[in-house]
């Protein structure tokens, strides 16, 4: 059994454990507000815009500009794999490698894969698989994101994909649902896909009507100058997410060590108090003891 002096530090070294992530709770939380803030405000938009392309190139077809073509043969794809600088934010980081490594196994072996990472996390895991990494990107997530930053990568990315350096490009993101769940989610950026139509909703005629905007110039010059911004939009609403999603998880991480902090100060005391008691039996049996020695 652990000794008095043993448990009572046990129960000293919990408690400072516990500050620290009651402060780290409360951090994430203060960055937490401003990253859903930033993230709710650009959603609307990310939807609106993908609403107007999405007619627009509809009326134009995908031969208008060479983004929305398909390459004939896919052989060079490339992930934006966006993650966290730092961990204590319990599998965050894990499921969204998982998620990327899971995409290169169902793709098969013939296809050469390429990395562009947001965070250290990310960087990290390519370059213990050898992965190429085109560029890294270390302390933009879980900070002020700018516009600048989505549209610069963009870009590189656009240049690529036109230059046949690569046929297929994807983002590995955390989309934020609510303060208890963040899914991992892959998405194709280029070639931009088709505007998407849930079956479901096909009844309903108010969802199934997409309006047919007017516009000049033509659909087909519009396209040549929204389709490039489609891809920055899309860049920086996965950061966006992926930010507010990591102060999320970290939040409840910190939170649930909290509370595991309190059970094993709980029992830590329980084992305290029970060890003390023994000692103090032990201490009475020998003062009993040696009273009855002196008797006799």
């Amino acid at each position: 059994m652990a000794t008095l002096k043993e448990v009572k530090t046990k129960i000293g070294a919990v408690k400072k454990t516990k500050q620290i992530t009651r402060a780290m709770n409360m951090v994430a939380a203060s960055r937490l507000r401003g990253a859903q803030t930033n993230m709710d405000g650009f959603r609307p938009y990310a939807e609106k815009f993908a609403e107007v392309l999405g007619g627009l190139s509809g009326r134009a077809g995908e031969e208008a500009n060479p983004l929305l073509l398909p390459h004939e043969e896919v052989v060079k794809k490339h992930i934006i794999l966006c993650t966290s600088d730092r961990g204590l934010c319990g599998g965050f980081n894990a499921h969204l490698i998982s998620k990327a490594d899971s995409f290169i196994k169902e793709t098969g072996e013939d296809i050469e894969f390429s990395f562009t990472n947001f965070g250290k996390k990310g960087r990290d895991r390519c370059r213990k698989s050898q992965i190429p990494i085109i560029s890294e990107h270390i302390g933009v997530i879980g900070t002020v994101i700018k516009f600048n930053i989505a549209s610069t990568v963009g870009k590189g990315l656009i240049d690529g994909f036109l230059n046949g350096e690569y046929d297929e490009v994807y983002v590995v993101y955390s989309e934020f649902i609510s303060m208890g769940r963040q899914v991992p989610t892959i998405k194709q950026l280029l070639p931009i896909p088709p505007l998407e139509i849930d079956e479901d909703e096909t009844e309903d005629q108010d969802k199934q009507y997409l309006a047919e905007h007017i516009c000049e110039p033509s659909p087909d010059e519009l396209l040549g100058e929204l389709l490039p911004m489609s891809v920055y939009v899309q860049l920086y609403s996965a950061l966006l997410e992926t930010s507010t999603s990591e102060h999320a998880a970290r939040m409840m991480a910190m939170d649930n060590a909290s509370t595991a902090c309190d059970d094993m100060i709980d029992n830590l005391t329980l084992a305290y108090n029970k060890a003390r008691q023994a000692s103090i039996t032990a201490e009475l049996m020998d003062i009993v003891g040696g009273a009855e020695a002196i008797k006799g």
